[in-house]
């Protein structure tokens, strides 16, 4: 498993993928199409526009296998930087077959710091990821509590390893 980070004329890859995640994604929220036939995602060029935001392509023996988005929310007082996982995508291929741990373990060393990991109500299996992996990352030492708008869970723990972003 390889991240990459994902150029700016890589843009359009990027968008594609997003479009399979948000189809994915479908059944857990009530998005529609637009007329275009897209979901569309109106943060995409933020990540090349805004500091703090960082989108991965998540490559499996050289084959697009997903993508991560990561998103610094701001500094807490003892100038921890605050991180959250925007979005994350492994293509059902390649689920269930360690990669989306490997990645998101990847993601919490290169960005140490507080980590804010959301997941929607309804989506269990979303919900028992995040849990696992947080769990065996910390050796439990997270909290647990409710996303800012209050539609699902929120783990929240500190990363303390650094292997460079």
């Amino acid at each position: 498993m390889i991240l990459e980070k994902v150029a700016y004329g890589q843009k359009s890859v990027l968008r594609q993928l997003m479009e399979l995640y948000k189809y994915d994604f479908s059944e857990y929220e009530l998005d529609d199409v637009n007329e275009q036939g897209y979901y569309d995602y109106p943060y995409l060029d933020h990540y090349w526009t805004e500091d703090g935001r960082y989108a991965f392509f998540i490559r499996v023996d050289g084959k697009l296998a997903g993508f991560a988005l990561v998103r610094a929310l701001r500094v807490d007082t003892e100038g921890n930087t605050i991180y959250s996982i925007a979005e994350f995508f492994v293509m059902k291929k390649f689920r269930r077959m360690g990669i989306g741990s490997e990645v998101a373990i990847s993601l919490f060393d290169m960005f140490p710091g507080i980590w804010r990991v959301g997941q929607i109500e309804n989506n269990a299996s979303s919900q028992l990821f995040w849990r696992k992996v947080i769990s065996e990352y910390t050796d439990y030492n997270y909290e647990e509590g409710r996303r800012d708008d209050g539609e699902g869970p929120l783990q929240t723990f500190k990363s303390n390893r650094s292997n460079g972003a």
